[in-house]
């Protein structure tokens, strides 16, 4: 039940000097193994994406650098009986002040270096983003002014226990247009967001997922990217799942993780959604080309509960999101043929069209 794609063992460079991919980075691995040096200049992009989930609220730290801006951003949601969302964004022009670390071989986390984006004492819209390894796990920091100006600080240590496998892949659309992606998913967090006097707290149930991406994108783009996190089935399991952008370029971003351990699944899954209405039930399913039974990997309905919807057309780029919170139940199949059952296994799934 392997996937076809290239399993990489060993460190090496994602770029030559010339800054084309180097065909020895294609492929996958179960921990970062990719030097990220992208020589350079022209649509390179890089960033790093951390949510962490807990069943009733999550936070959603961003910084990424575009070449010619900056976006940086802190999302904050509350659910259940009632529904608090907040989110703020930094633009920096020319990208002045933000500078993402390459991705280091071998390291627990991708981007080991540390990340600060932002002021210390951050006013009006700006925002304060610190991101720092602590030996295996990671520790997130950020501040900015949030509803009626209420001072909000997020302070989080994610951790990595030993032996947990992540995804990370390398989607080559040519020579000169790439992405390195690494997806983490299930690693256990804790810690406390602050929204002036009260504290939401991080602690045996939250979850922290990352997406670091490095490198050169087409001018337009779209994409679906599904992830969750939890306890389910008496088993710890990590959804995650991409489509669309990847299609022909012989590699996928999907996997599941149970108990720290990847399962890579090499086929392009079946999305459908109705883009009418966000919210109404999504499916990912393998296809019914693949035509074993031992060779289905997932079938999952996901239903939204909350649609961070976000429109953005400022010339250079130009963004249309929808990023579905909600819950997963179904099954998936491990590299082993071991079948586990989801069931409301708290996660998202987005539908993005970009430019940029």
């Amino acid at each position: 039940m392997a996937t076809h794609e290239r399993e990489i063992a060993a460190p090496v460079d994602l770029c030559r000097t010339d800054g084309r991919i180097d065909p020895a980075a294609i492929g996958w691995s179960r921990r970062p193994l990719h030097r990220c040096r992208i020589p350079g200049w022209g649509r390179t992009k890089r960033w790093e994406y951390w949510c962490v989930t807990t069943p009733t609220h999550l936070v959603a730290l961003t910084v990424s650098d575009l070449d010619y801006l900056a976006l940086n951003s802190i999302y904050v949601l509350e659910f259940g009986p009632s529904v608090r969302e907040f989110e703020r964004t930094a633009l920096v022009p020319g990208g002045f002040g933000v500078r993402l670390p390459d991705t280091i071989a071998g390291a627990p986390e991708p981007g080991s270096a540390s990340l600060v984006a932002g002021p210390p004492r951050p006013t009006g819209g700006r925002i304060r983003i610190e991101i720092h390894g602590e030996g295996p796990a990671t520790r997130l920091r950020a501040r900015c002014r949030g509803p009626q100006g209420l001072p909000v600080e997020v302070d989080l240590l994610v951790g990595m226990p030993a032996g947990h496998e992540t995804l990370s892949v390398v989607v080559p659309w040519d020579a000169r247009r790439f992405q390195y992606t690494s997806k983490h998913t299930a690693r256990p967090a804790s810690g406390t967001v602050r929204i002036g006097g009260d504290v939401l707290a991080f602690g045996d149930d939250a979850w922290g997922t990352l997406d670091h991406g490095r490198g050169r994108w087409p001018r337009s783009v779209a994409w679906n990217w599904g992830a969750a996190s939890g306890r389910t089935d008496g088993r710890t399991v990590g959804l995650q799942f991409g489509g669309r952008w990847t299609r022909g370029t012989g590699a996928t971003e999907n996997a599941v993780c149970v108990d720290g351990r990847i399962s890579k699944i090499g086929q392009e899954l079946e999305w459908h959604w109705s883009r009418a209405d966000h919210m109404a039930p999504w499916s990912i399913r393998t296809p019914e080309s693949v035509g074993t039974p031992e060779s289905d990997r997932v079938d999952l309905v996901f239903t939204p509960f909350h649609n961070r919807s976000t429109r953005t057309d400022i010339g250079l780029v130009a963004n249309r999101t929808d990023q579905c919170f909600g819950h997963y139940t179904g099954w998936i199949r491990t590299d082993d043929g071991e079948r586990i059952v989801v069931d409301r296994l708290l996660g998202w799934a987005e539908d993005v069209r970009m430019r940029w």
